[in-house]
């Protein structure tokens, strides 16, 4: 009864649905005095006809007329009576068995329907509530956001000006506040001054009147924020923002960095302090065909092999694993190991003088040329619409989809292709395609939606960036500094102190590798920190370790060692 009545009260909220119920008490209204009118009608014919009943039974009859069910025990004689009669019986058809239930549904039961969902999209967040995240979008950067912030306990809520989007997204098991993105009383009633963080993922626009409204009324919180436009960071920055992004140049950078072609031998993709951890690509070099154990990697550089993709497939390394043409490595140590590293694998095997191909010249794809111009590697851009891409001699005018043009481009002798278009079934379409073509080529893809990314590896490509998963890996990155690390495609790097169960052991001993897929490169004892320790290092109750490994492993390795 409690929800009952709360729901009507919200109903009569609604200016709309106030009128909607005046004007079905005025039909009811109508309906109850043409039943008395009928009624005195019915008494006067009997009397004609020289009856009498009681007004009881005129109503019955009244009744049982209009709604065509005529049980037959009272009828009139004469014809006046029966005219009459049938004009009862033709009002009910039109008033009671048509019109009533239309009315009734039109201007109650649909409203009420409509009320009872609207209830459901909460208006305010609850007053205790606190050192939550604010996501002003619902996109795929949202979507992984979500994802993650998921993983590690924090609170968050989606901004959503339109009820029925909010309510498709409260069908999701989504954390939904409506309300609109411009009106300071939204981010009121979402507690906006006691968030962990705020971030605005619309167009410029947009977000800069997000974040100038966000400021006035909650001066201290950070805001994180997209720019697609250059312009837009200097003003966004001015509207008061914390932090501004620009995650299409983000990822054609991080595309163009992972080419063949590159002068560096490995992409530095994160750094904890003065850790630094690396991909480096396999392919074209000497370590194709070896095994870890072979590499001596170790004993070489210093450097440590934390982890291997291959095709999207994330693995520990271990002694008898064969480096293969399409593996990345994962490798964590010191920037002066890295810099070893390189010297160690000397020149890669590639033609300098062969451009690398760009299917796509959007933001994507002009991000990535700006990154090779400054690695000093050739390109050539394939591009369909004359508007983005004028043709020259870096770009070709022309469907990528196109055999012909792709010779053009000289998609016989690249070493790499990035495919960069912002449709995931365009990207692997392309990726087969060129997959078939050059058997032997490095491809590397954009993929928009994190799904999407095992397809690509599936269709052929050797290294798939997420737009959706670096965006969301660059902002949970900045609400939990010097805990956690998100790395590329869910590889996570994560600080936790030594367990009751691992004191005293080994790390060769602690089983960490086999019963998490967790690896340990750096401990931190009295202050100081061991990057790639000894795999003999005792482990000691003070101290606390760095692991690496993807999202599935460190669920587990917390699940095995819980905090205590």
């Amino acid at each position: 009864m409690k929800y009952l009545a709360s729901q009507f009260l919200f109903l009569l909220q609604d200016g709309r649905a106030r009128r909607n119920i005046r004007s079905l008490v005025k039909f009811t209204l109508f309906l109850v005095l043409i039943m008395v009118v009928y009624s005195y009608l019915f008494h006067v014919i009997m009397a004609h006809e020289g009856r009498d009943y009681s007004a009881i039974t005129g109503l019955y009859w009244t009744l049982t007329v209009m709604s065509t069910l005529g049980f037959g025990d009272i009828t009139f004689d004469s014809d006046l009576g029966k005219l009459f009669s049938i004009v009862v019986l033709l009002s009910g058809i039109i008033f009671l068995l048509v019109m009533l239930p239309f009315t009734f549904i039109q201007f109650f039961y649909a409203p009420w329907l409509e009320a009872q969902n609207k209830s459901r999209v909460p208006r305010h967040l609850p007053a205790e509530i606190g050192n939550h995240v604010i996501i002003t979008c619902y996109d795929p950067i949202a979507i992984a956001l979500v994802q993650r912030l998921k993983q590690y306990g924090h609170e968050y809520i989606l901004l959503v000006p339109e009820v029925q989007q909010a309510l498709d997204l409260v069908d999701q098991g989504y954390k939904v506040l409506v309300g609109e993105l411009d009106d300071s009383e939204t981010y009121r009633r979402a507690h906006v001054e006691r968030a962990a963080l705020v971030v605005a993922l619309n167009d410029d626009m947009k977000n800069t009147s997000i974040v100038y409204t966000v400021r006035e009324i909650a001066p201290q919180v950070p805001i994180v924020a997209n720019a697609d436009l250059n312009d837009s960071v200097d003003i966004l920055v001015l509207a008061g923002c914390s932090r501004v992004f620009q995650f299409m140049n983000m990822l054609g950078r991080s595309l163009a960095r992972r080419t063949l072609g590159a002068r560096t031998h490995a992409n530095v993709i994160g750094r904890f302090e003065d850790l630094v951890i690396a991909e480096a690509l396999a392919m074209r070099t000497h370590l194709v065909g070896k095994t870890v154990r072979q590499l001596g990697l170790r004993q070489a550089t210093g450097i440590t092999i934390v982890g291997l993709w291959n095709r999207g497939h994330f693995t520990l390394p271990r002694p008898e694993t064969v480096i293969e043409s399409s593996t990345v490595l994962v490798l964590a140590g010191a920037e002066s190991q890295l810099a070893d590293y390189g010297t160690y694998i000397g020149e890669t095997e590639t033609t300098a003088a062969s451009p690398a191909l760009i299917l796509g010249g959007g933001r994507v794809g002009k991000a990535a040329v700006s990154a090779l111009q400054q690695q000093g590697v050739a390109y050539r851009i394939v591009e369909k619409n004359r508007r983005i891409s004028e043709e020259g001699e870096y770009c070709v005018i022309g469907s990528a989809a196109d055999h012909q043009i792709l010779i053009k481009a000289g998609i016989e002798t690249a070493p790499s292709v990035f495919i960069t278009t912002h449709n995931d079934d365009v990207n692997i379409y392309l990726t087969i395609y060129c997959r078939r073509l050059r058997p032997d080529i490095q491809i590397i893809s954009r993929a928009t939606l994190d799904r999407n990314i095992n397809v690509l590896h599936a269709a052929g490509a050797d290294l798939v960036m997420s737009h959706a998963s670096m965006a969301a890996n660059t902002i949970i990155n900045i609400l939990t500094p010097g805990r956690v690390l998100m790395l590329t495609e869910g590889l996570n790097i994560f600080r936790c102190r030594v367990h009751l169960l691992l004191i005293g052991k080994s790390l060769l001993n602690s089983g960490i590798r086999e019963s998490t897929g967790c690896s340990v490169i750096a401990i931190f004892r009295q202050g100081h920190r061991r990057i790639n320790p000894d795999p003999s290092e005792i482990l000691e109750p003070e101290d606390e370790l760095l692991m690496i490994g993807t999202a599935a492993s460190e669920k587990a390795f917390a699940e095995k060692y819980p905090d205590t």
